[in-house]
Order: structure tokens, then C-alpha cells, then sequence
């Protein structure tokens, strides 16, 4: 898989852009804030309909525009697929397939997939637990993009159940206003004790019903990830101790039925905690995957050089579980090597060199290593040139 063409429209810092790729590796090479970033982003939203940089579409519109057009040619076993996505803020995005418009922007899913590498990665060792459910359930949509729908199920009942809660503490003394006029937009304001826990008992079904099949997919995926993850991570650091990987959650079941039951019984546990709180306490949104480095926990103990490459060893490991499945993903490295020392962006340079498409931004020439030497554009104040 590679892509072909890529034109934007409005899209961040570009009126308008189009480039023609080729198969092997692209350099786009600037100084900083001049734009390289945006043209990989843009690859980035198409494969996972999410930026690696915001986490809203407002952002990536163009000051002044209404809306931003991206446009990407994909060609895949000599088939190619023209992907157009509208981001539109405050509204619903819309995408078009082969110019034929879809019902959902998410059934472009699955056309376009990326591996991509950047400074925001360390994030995934260094950062909260939101950061690594996030890699596990962006990986579980692009091998799966049914699993789209599954996590926005479990979010919007997520969202009700919590609304549904705060009822129980609406007439607490001290009450924000803010937060009860919330509650009332819900629709739930008016709700007794009674109802609060007869509604509770529905709510609680669906939430197991949509979290129960997330969790397994999960668990699933990490058994896959990780003697991958600790391959990569032994090649990018011989000298460190192994790396780890295990899933922390109340509800380790081996099947989605023990799933299931083990989350009935730990929302039964916690309703009255709940109820104080107003908010659920058990799910897979409280869940986190555990990186460790032998013994020890690597966020707060791993050093920077250990904690990059156990980012970049999750990334790597990705990238085989989606080549598993059929097909080169498109690898993205953002700004990385600058960031990695002689030994380690030799290590990495030879793991990508052989994939099918490799992207990649640098501030100066030099970033980029002699393994990954290709096609080249320098990015200056807006205008993309092939040199």
C-alpha cells in the first residue's frame, strides 16, 4: 500500500497543496513552523479520522475557512482508491469514496492505514493511562474499523450513564450551577432515587454489553502486541532490561461472558461510590496498559533515551501487526530522528528502510539517515517543492 496523491484544501496552514508520492521514502525538509508536519497529518487523519497533534477538527481548518478538503489516492495491489474527507467543525464531517459519497465519514476507515512516529509518542510511556487506551483502541480500528462504532457505542452510553449519575448528587449543598443546569439539559434533572436506580440497572447492560466486547479486543490485542513490542524494544535498546507489557483492569475474564459478569459484579460493587461521585468507576475508559522494564514501572523510572524507544517499540509493533494482516502500512516517522541518538536512529533506519512507503520530516538534511535517503521536498513558508 502507498499513496499516490495527496491535496489539501484549507487544511491547517495550506490554501492549497498537491503532491504526487511515490513508493519507497519522502523526505519533506524544512525548519520548523514552515508546514511539514501538516502534509503528514493529513495522511494521519485520513487512516484514523483523528490528528496525532489536537484533539478536536476546529484546529485543522484554515483561519478564515469554513471548512478543510483532504484528498489521498491510495493504490493497493495495483487498485487504486481516491479517499475525500470535509472536515467540518461544529458539524458532521463527510467523506466520498471514488467520488461516490458514503453515509459515514467512518466507513472510509480501513482504506488508508499508517503507522505514525512523532514527538507526541512519548507521551504513551511518560503520560496517563488515556494515552495508551488510546494507541490500543486507534490500532484495534485500523486492523477492525467495525471497532469505530463499538468504542463510539461505549462512549455515548458512557456518557448517558455519567449524566445519569450526577442526578444523584444534583441537590448536594454547594451544587455548581454549571453542572446542574447540565444535568437538566440531560433530561435526567427530574428523576427520583427510585428511577435513578431502576434506570441505572438498564444503563449498566448496555455499558457491559459495548465495554465487555472493547475489553476482550483489548485483551486480545495486547497478547498479540506483546512479544512484538519487546522484540523491537530489545533491537532499539540491546543494553536495557526486557520490555513488558500487561493489562491492568478489574475484569480479566477469558471469555466476553466472564468479561461480562466480572463488570456486572464490579458496577454492583461500586454504585454507591458511584452515586456520591457521579460517575462510573468501571469500564474499560479506567483501564491502562502497563509498560514495564524488567521489574519497574517505566513511566517514572525509565530514562528519556529508555522511554523513547519503548514508544517506538509500541509504534513498531503496530506496524507488524498491521503487515500480519496484508499490506505495508504507510510508515510516518514526524520529527523523530532528531530526537534519537547515533545508535538508536541507525537501529530504527534499518527496521523501516524495507517498508513499501516511508514519510518523513526533518528540520535539516542531516536528520534523515543514509539508509533512508529518496524523494525529497523542501517545505518553506507554505510552498512544497520537489527537489
Amino acid at each position: 500500500m502507498h499513496v499516490a496523491h495527496l491535496s489539501l484544501t484549507d487544511f491547517r496552514s495550506y490554501p492549497g497543496v498537491e503532491l504526487a508520492l511515490d513508493p519507497g521514502v519522502t523526505a519533506f525538509v524544512g525548519p520548523n513552523g514552515q508546514g511539514k508536519t501538516n502534509l503528514v497529518e493529513a495522511l494521519g487523519y485520513v487512516a484514523s479520522h483523528a490528528s496525532h497533534r489536537v484533539a478536536t477538527d476546529a484546529p485543522l481548518v484554515r483561519h478564515g475557512a469554513a471548512r478543510a478538503v483532504i484528498r489521498s489516492m491510495i493504490v493497493k495491489d495495483d487498485r487504486r482508491a481516491l479517499i475525500e474527507l470535509e472536515l467540518n467543525p461544529g458539524r458532521a464531517n463527510r467523506a466520498r469514496i471514488n467520488r461516490s459519497p458514503v453515509s459515514r465519514a467512518r466507513d472510509a476507515l480501513g482504506l488508508l492505514r499508517t503507522v505514525l512516529f512523532a514527538p507526541e509518542d512519548l507521551a504513551l510511556v511518560k503520560g496517563d493511562p488515556a494515552e495508551r487506551r488510546r494507541f490500543m483502541d486507534d490500532l484495534l480500528v485500523a486492523r477492525h474499523p467495525r471497532f469505530a462504532g463499538v468504542r463510539a457505542d461505549y462512549d455515548r452510553v458512557l456518557k448517558q450513564r455519567n449524566a445519569l449519575l450526577r442526578t444523584g448528587v444534583l441537590a448536594r449543598p454547594g451544587r455548581r450551577r454549571s453542572a446542574r443546569r447540565q444535568d437538566e439539559e440531560s433530561g435526567f434533572a427530574e428523576a427520583g432515587a427510585g428511577d435513578v436506580q431502576s434506570t441505572l440497572e438498564v444503563w449498566d447492560s448496555h455499558l457491559v454489553r459495548h465495554g465487555a466486547e472493547l475489553l476482550a479486543a483489548r485483551l486480545d490485542l495486547v497478547d498479540e502486541l506483546r512479544p512484538l513490542a519487546a522484540k523491537a524494544y530489545a533491537t532499539l535498546a540491546p543494553a536495557s532490561d526486557a520490555a513488558q507489557l500487561e493489562y491492568s483492569s478489574t475484569a480479566l475474564g477469558t471469555t466476553r461472558d466472564d468479561l461480562a459478569a466480572q463488570l456486572l459484579a464490579a458496577l454492583a460493587e461500586a454504585r454507591k461510590s458511584e452515586l456520591e461521585r457521579g460517575i462510573t468507576l468501571v469500564g474499560p475508559h479506567r483501564d491502562d496498559l502497563q509498560l514495564r522494564l524488567g521489574e519497574l514501572p517505566a513511566r517514572g523510572y525509565a530514562s528519556h533515551g529508555e522511554s523513547w524507544s519503548f514508544a517506538l517499540a509500541l509504534r513498531l509493533a503496530a506496524y507488524d501487526l498491521l503487515r500480519a494482516d496484508g499490506g505495508d502500512p504507510v510508515l510516518i516517522l514526524d520529527d523523530v530522528f532528531a530526537e534519537l541518538d547515533t545508535q538508536r536512529r541507525r537501529r530504527l533506519a534499518e527496521m523501516v528502510a524495507p517498508a513499501e512507503q516511508v514519510l518523513i520530516t526533518a528540520a535539516v538534511p542531516d536528520d534523515v539517515p543514509g539508509e533512508l535517503i529518496g524523494a525529497r521536498f523542501d517545505v518553506t513558508e507554505g510552498s512544497v517543492t520537489r527537489v
